[in-house]
């Protein structure tokens, strides 16, 4: 037991060292199970801030897992249902996710809201709990994985975003795909001018270079990359243009 409060004291400790994860100005809760299983509970502001918790948590020896309740801040308060109907609409419009079926978890059953013919099958059902938005199903690379859930955390009021959709066939991740996906979500912001953005990735960290027009510009630029399922860093180079 000794241990284990070690453990924990010293990931708030890590937590604590970080002023992105803004730990003294939330109330994170840090415990240890004996098994070695670390949990996080609480709310933080950003994405950022929880992918930063997540990997100074996942750094701090003797942590054998950890179980993530860390939720995001929503920029917007909005209910389970308004949540869902912003998804579906954009899941719906998105060219990339045409061919495949769609189906929403309400009133307690599933709801078929399109079913689509693909080869090989598309297929991804949303649900929503408490801003929590869960995506599972069946989708056929991992650049439709990512872009679903980056469209997730676009709704303002998403919380957090359990991406559980399967890519069959597998496919292999790499550099070069994480680096295709932002760069295909930064070109698909309509608040971005993606052109003038280069992305470069290294060990699951991202590296933004180029122009933007102001501070605003560059601030959705980095959130749009923390979106990005399999992105644990961004390093934000870009400089606004004179």
């Amino acid at each position: 037991m000794v241990a284990g409060e070690n453990i924990a004291k010293e990931v708030r400790a890590a937590l604590e060292r970080d002023p992105r994860v803004d730990f003294h100005g939330r109330a994170i809760e840090v415990r240890l199970d004996p098994d070695g299983t670390l949990i996080l509970e609480g709310e933080l502001p950003t994405i950022a801030a929880k992918k930063i918790a997540l990997e100074h948590a996942a750094a701090i020896r003797g942590v054998n897992g950890i179980v993530d309740r860390l939720r995001v801040t929503p920029t917007r308060l909005m209910g389970d249902g308004e949540i869902r109907d912003h998804l579906r609409a954009a899941l719906l419009e998105e060219p990339a996710l045409d061919r495949c079926t769609i189906r929403t978890f309400e009133s307690g059953r599933w709801q078929l809201v399109r079913e689509a013919a693909a080869a090989p099958p598309c297929s991804i059902d949303l649900a929503i709990n408490e801003g929590v938005v869960t995506l599972d199903g069946r989708v056929g690379n991992l650049s439709q994985k990512r872009l679903a859930g980056v469209l997730a955390w676009w709704v303002p009021g998403s919380r957090d975003v359990v991406n559980g959709l399967e890519v069959s066939p597998p496919q292999d991740d790499s550099e070069g795909e994480i680096a295709e996906a932002v760069k295909l979500v930064l070109d698909k912001d309509p608040l971005i001018n993606g052109d003038r953005i280069r992305v470069r990735v290294r060990d699951a960290a991202v590296t933004l270079e180029g122009l933007v027009r102001n501070d605003a510009e560059s601030e959705m630029a980095e959130m749009d990359a923390w979106y990005v399922f399999g992105v644990d860093r961004v390093v934000n180079r870009l400089e606004r243009a004179t």
